[in-house]
C-alpha cells in the first residue's frame, strides 16, 4: 500500500484469522439490552486495513481480542495494539484508525483509549500521547491527505 516506497517489514509474519461470532436469536432481537463486550470490539477492528500490507491487523497480530477491554456501564472501551516492528513509521496511522472506526461505529457515550501495548514501540509514549489528544485527533482529520489514508485502511478489502 506504500507508494513505491521501501517497507519496514518487508516479509511479516502472517497469523491465523480467528472465526466469526456466531450470533444468537438474542443478539439479534433489538428489544434485548445487548451490552457492547470486548468480541463485538474486537470484530470492528480486526478487519482495519495495514497501511503498508495488503493485511488486516488482525492477519498481522496487530490487534487481538485479549487486548481489547469494554466497560458498558461505564462507557468506556481500551484497545492495545501492537505494531509489527519497534520502530515502524506507521504506529500512529494505525492508532489513528483504530479511534476512527470505534468513534464511527459506537454510540457517542463511549470513551475509546486506543495506546500501543507497553514495550512493543520505541516511541510509544509520544504516539500514546498523539492518540490521547482530542485536539491533535480532530486536526489529523481535517487533514484531507491523512483522513484519505484513514479510510483508505477502514475500507472494505475485495479478497
Amino acid at each position: 500500500m506504500s507508494g513505491g516506497t521501501r517497507l519496514e517489514n518487508a516479509n511479516p509474519v502472517i497469523f491465523q484469522r480467528s472465526g466469526e461470532r456466531l450470533l444468537t436469536a438474542a443478539d439479534e432481537d433489538e428489544d434485548v439490552h445487548d451490552p457492547i463486550d470486548d468480541r463485538e470490539i474486537f470484530d470492528l477492528i480486526r478487519s482495519i486495513n495495514d497501511p503498508e500490507h495488503p493485511l488486516s491487523l488482525e492477519e498481522l497480530n496487530v490487534v487481538e481480542q485479549v487486548r481489547v477491554k469494554v466497560n458498558d456501564a461505564e462507557s468506556t472501551v481500551s484497545v492495545q495494539f501492537t505494531p509489527t516492528i519497534p520502530h515502524c513509521s506507521m504506529a500512529t496511522l494505525i492508532g489513528l484508525s483504530v479511534k476512527v472506526k470505534l468513534l464511527r461505529s459506537l454510540p457517542d457515550r463511549f470513551k475509546i483509549d486506543v495506546h500501543i501495548t507497553p514495550g512493543t514501540h520505541a516511541s510509544e509514549e509520544a504516539v500514546n500521547k498523539q492518540l490521547a489528544d482530542k485536539e491533535r485527533v480532530a486536526a489529523a482529520l481535517e487533514n484531507s491527505s491523512l483522513l484519505e489514508v484513514v479510510n483508505q485502511c477502514l475500507s472494505t478489502r475485495s479478497i
